[in-house]
């Protein structure tokens, strides 16, 4: 048995495209986090009811007013 060959149909070679170079990653920066604190009044009251008589005298020196008026409280209670 004798079977005829016939020809192959010619295809063209794929055209070959560029090497795809790496594409560069995009890192997004990082973001610092700030945690924020909420002290409640009664907290910040029994803060300051805590606090030494030197602490009171320092916030007073630096410009903390409730404690330039805390100061100013005792003087007069002390001058009577």
């Amino acid at each position: 048995m004798v079977s005829s060959v016939t020809a192959a149909p010619q295809t063209q070679p794929a055209a070959q495209s560029a090497p795809e170079s790496p594409k560069p990653v995009h890192v997004k920066p990082k973001v610092a986090v700030k945690d924020t604190v909420n002290v409640s009044a009664a907290a910040k009251a029994m803060q300051e009811a805590t606090e030494t008589p030197a602490q009171t005298a320092k916030e007073a020196q630096r410009g903390d007013k409730q404690a330039q008026i805390l100061l100013a409280k005792e003087k007069a209670e002390k001058d009577q």
